[in-house]
């Protein structure tokens, strides 16, 4: 690329943030590269086939008409992906079409020292969305202390000190870990000083599996070993003995070489049941933050946040306040919810021509309201609300005491793990001091034999019950 095309881009650019706004630009265009102009066609590339699809159909028009300011004789825009690693282009020969630049998926080698890419394609990386990024995550009080920790890792530089590792993220769905994981990707690749390699529990598997099909799987190890921060989102759905021991060893070499690993899941690391205990344990010793349910402040201006970037792509769509106050009451499960909600209204707002009603609010979204959803138990609170009860410690509770007065709190205790969480006998055996699951069973048997005949016994586990869920 010549001087004369530099210029050219260059006001191309500056021309195309004014068009769109600096948010929008910051958002889509920030990493789109001119690859060539050649007479009527200039050859554009981005990072990720999302990008691509979505500026097509989105800002194709816009892009093609600040060229034509520059250059009235362009007449079409080639938008193409662009790969981790480039082929040097040999001297005197014209460069290969932009879309055949892709990395074979078993050189695996080159991809773990070349500038890595957001999606990572030769490394099996999962697709990003550009829209979750830090500048589009609301931050409230349920998920302020997940926020600033990821800001710490994403704003990190190659070769400081790892502050907390792993950092491990867990919530119910929709409450923004995905988002906050996307963001931490997005900005640690906005620069090429660090790899950051962004995966979902089942892409790690699938790219596993695969490189052993291949007989890849020490390219795949060594190019896994190679990133600087390794984000993997979903773990709860990671399965398979050997590919809970390839994480499990890449997890050790990464944190034992001062790399950076994120992670997300719906639960915390205890509750893992299907995970080795030493993966647990590594898990656990890192920095572990719950992001709570989201508050009607913060469901209050999550959905003002999506508004706002709807109103990017359609300038004269409204949302009343009265509506918005409405819908942070009405909807409370999570975003995604509030999500669809504002997608909803805007789809009867442009295809009915008809402003948003507080009416029109009521009748669209009356399936997202949902009962308020139980409290989240936790065995441990089990554990402590009827050690109280019954005064005992809780080190009684999970120890190998056979007297009456442990044994029979033991029992209620075991009755109430099984009844209001989703724990299974095996993993309610090994909270209890690691106890087989038939003894969890046979306590949870018990217990329903006397509550049935013994009303003092139904009425205190009753109230043990409405303790534990208020």
């Amino acid at each position: 690329m010549n001087t004369s095309e530099q210029d050219r881009w260059s006001r191309v650019k500056s021309r195309l943030r004014s068009n769109v706004g600096e948010d929008v630009y910051t958002s889509w265009f920030a990493r789109m590269d001119l690859e060539g102009v050649q007479e009527e066609s200039v050859r554009l590339s981005v990072p990720t086939r999302f990008l691509k699809s979505w500026i097509q159909a989105h800002y194709a028009e816009r892009v093609l008409s600040c060229w034509q300011a520059e250059m009235p004789e362009v007449h079409r825009i080639d938008l193409t992906v662009r790969t981790a690693v480039r082929p040097v282009a040999q001297p005197k020969e014209a460069p290969p079409p932009v879309e055949t630049r892709r990395a074979p998926a078993a050189e695996l080698r080159s991809t773990a020292t070349a500038p890595v890419s957001a999606n990572h394609d030769a490394l099996g990386g999962s697709p990003l969305d550009p829209r979750l990024t830090f500048a589009s995550f609301v931050v409230g009080r349920s998920n302020t202390l997940a926020h600033a920790a990821a800001r710490q890792v994403a704003e990190g530089r190659r070769g400081d000190p790892v502050m907390f590792n792993p950092l491990y993220i867990h919530a119910g769905v929709g409450l923004g870990k995905t988002h906050l994981l996307q963001a931490v990707t997005w900005a640690g690749n906005s620069g090429n000083e660090r790899k950051v390699l962004y995966l979902t529990a089942e892409k790690f598997m699938y790219g596993f599996v695969a490189a052993l099909k291949t007989q890849t799987a020490l390219a795949f190890k060594e190019a896994l070993r190679g990133i600087d921060v390794l984000v993997i989102d979903d773990l709860q759905f990671l399965q398979g003995k050997s590919t809970q021991a390839e994480f499990c060893h890449t997890l050790n070499a990464l944190i034992d070489a001062g790399r950076q690993v994120v992670i997300a899941a719906d639960r915390p690391p205890s509750d893992l049941e299907s995970l080795d205990d030493r993966v647990r344990s590594r898990l656990a010793g890192g920095l572990v933050v719950e992001m709570g349910s989201l508050g009607e402040e913060l469901r209050h201006g999550i959905l003002k946040s999506r508004v706002a970037a709807a109103r990017a792509h359609h300038a004269t769509f409204e949302v009343p306040e009265e509506v918005l106050t409405y819908l942070a009451r009405a909807i409370t499960h999570n975003g995604r919810d509030l999500e669809g909600a504002i997608n909803r209204l805007l789809a009867h707002s442009k295809l009915n021509n008809r402003p948003v009603t507080l009416e029109m609010a009521e009748h669209e979204v009356r399936d997202l309201i949902r009962p308020q959803e139980p409290k989240r138990i936790k065995i441990e609170d089990i554990q402590r609300v009827v050690a109280r009860q019954y005064n005992v410690s809780r080190s009684d509770l999970l120890s190998s005491r056979r007297t009456a007065n442990v044994v029979r709190p033991r029992q209620v205790a075991m009755y109430l793990a099984k009844t209001l969480t989703l724990r299974s006998l095996p993993e309610i055996g090994r909270r209890f001091g690691g106890r087989d699951h038939t003894t969890v069973l046979h306590a949870v048997r018990k217990i329903e034999a006397l509550v049935s005949k013994d009303t003092a016994l139904s009425d205190e586990v009753e109230a043990l019950k409405r303790q534990l869920q208020e």
